[in-house]
Formats: C-alpha cells, structure tokens, sequence
C-alpha cells in the first residue's frame, strides 16, 4: 500500500515559472492525510524557501531540503549530516582557482553565503532557490560546517567542473542536477541516503514509496521507491531509468498523476503498477 510521495521540486513539482496550482495541490493532499499517506519535497532549495512556497499549506510537509541533507517538519529540524568545514573549505579553494567565474554558494545552518562581488543575475536566480542568503568578503572566511556547497555556473560547464573536482569524491558527494547547477554535500549523503532516514523515521518501506524526478540528482531517490516518474521534460537519460513517463512540469503532472493514483487506489494495489513497468514508455 502507498504510504509516502517524493518529489523534486525545480523541473518537477513546480512549473518553469517556480510555481504551482495551490487549490489543486490543497484537495489532493487533504486526500493523502485522508488516506495517511505522507507527502515528501526532496529538493536542493533551502528548507525556509520551500515554506516559502508552500506558504499556508506548508502544514505536516516533510521538506528533505538543501539537497536532501536535513529533515524539516513543522518549523523543526528532524536530522541533519554537515560537510565538515576543512573538507568544505578545500573544495572551495580548487573551484576558485580553476573556475574563477563561477557563483559559489556556501551554506551553513544559519545562511546560505555568497561573496558580495556575485553579479546581480546570479544573485536573482540564486534568490529562487534560498530565502536566506547573506553576502559576505569571502567564503572561506566561514568557520562552520557546511549544510551543503552549491556551484551556479552561467556558463553550463557543471559536467566539465564536476570531472575537474572528482578527486573529492572520496569525502563529499557531488553531483551535477543540470548544466548550471553542482551541488556537494558530506560524503554519501544524498537524495537516496536522506529518504532512507526519512522512512525509517516514518516506518515505511521502499516498496510503499513512489518518487517523481526529472535530474539526475534524482537517480538515488528513484532507487529508494517502489515505483518512480519522470516527467517528459527530463533528461533522457532519467527517463529510461525511471518506471513511467508522465507530462511535463508544466502541466501538473505531478499532482495529476497522484490523483489519479489515488483513484486506483480504491479498486487496484499499487503493486499492479511496479508490476506493468514495461508500460513506462507511455505518458499518463
């Protein structure tokens, strides 16, 4: 039986303007309390800019925020695992020396940092992204652990620059979502290890969960469901590894889709679904 939704945010829940339909997100998750299903944002927003989201509705939203390394619930952290700050502190100093141009993003449990010489474009998209942002002389002056390090390169280099900095990949995780965006947080924590947490806070297993994505962030909370969703706008390599294909982000796929799920629920076991995956290739 489905007890937990997933989904990505950016790309997936919300629409190519940062948005989404609030009336039919209240009905459909009235429906999933009804049911005691939990409903999950797995996301690299900072977790105080998905409440900013959610607004009103941010209500009994568990929110795996900053990349999916802390647990948020009703204004409280429920779990957290930090990059340690020397660690974080050395991949910085080799992103500033190769890649001098990028947007460095250090955030710590109070801010997300930025240098105060960040153009004002980066400056707007990173906005989208986190409601506490803090600009200061330099990133490395930071003496905190790191929640995580974002890298936002308006040169879409991120696959370049994370084949430049593998040879961290033994003390932090680091993962290009996309072209513009690498995002590195302490070693084998990610999407996948953070649902984990959260399953085990909720006491539900991988078979109960489904997932929706479109990044290639994604890739390990596909492998923590029962049953994943890509939307039509993702990579394609995302698509071929999820188990369906829905409609795009724009199209509120992610709310319909689950809507309708809900629907089967009443007559079929979601286990008829993991059991069709040779139909993934048709959109719902």
């Amino acid at each position: 039986m489905l007890k937990l939704v997933l989904t990505d945010l950016d790309g997936t829940f919300l629409n190519s303007t940062g948005h989404f339909d609030h009336e039919l997100f209240a009905s459909i998750k009235s429906k999933l309390d009804n049911k005691e299903i939990a409903f999950a944002t797995v996301t690299g927003k900072q977790a105080e800019r998905v409440e900013e989201l959610f607004n009103d509705e941010k209500k009994d939203i568990w929110i795996l925020g900053d990349s999916a390394t802390r647990i948020k619930l009703n204004g409280d952290y429920i779990y957290e695992s930090l990059l340690p700050n020397e660690i974080g502190k050395m991949i910085i100093k080799t992103l500033k020396e190769h890649f001098p141009d990028t947007a460095v993003i250090a955030v710590t449990k109070h801010a997300a940092n930025i240098e105060r010489d960040v153009s004002e474009t980066d400056k707007k998209i990173i906005r989208g992204s986190y409601a506490v942002v803090k600009p200061i002389r330099n990133v490395l002056d930071i003496t905190d652990d790191f929640v995580k390090i974002t890298v936002l390169d308006s040169k879409k280099r991120a696959f370049n620059i994370i084949e430049a900095i593998k040879t961290y990949n033994d003390k932090a995780f680091m993962v290009a979502s996309e072209d513009s965006w690498i995002d590195i947080t302490n070693f084998n924590v990610h999407k996948g290890t953070t649902v984990s947490k959260l399953q085990d806070i909720l006491n539900i297993t991988r078979e109960e969960t489904i997932a929706f994505g479109d990044g290639y962030n994604d890739y390990e909370m596909y492998d923590q469901s029962g049953i994943s969703f890509a939307m039509s706008n993702a990579f394609p390599e995302v698509k071929e590894k999820a188990d369906w294909i829905i409609k795009s982000n724009d199209e509120n796929a992610v709310l319909t889709t689950i809507e309708k799920i809900l629907f089967l629920l009443t007559w079929m076991s979601v286990k008829f679904l993991l059991g069709r995956k040779i139909l993934k290739k048709h959109a719902w």
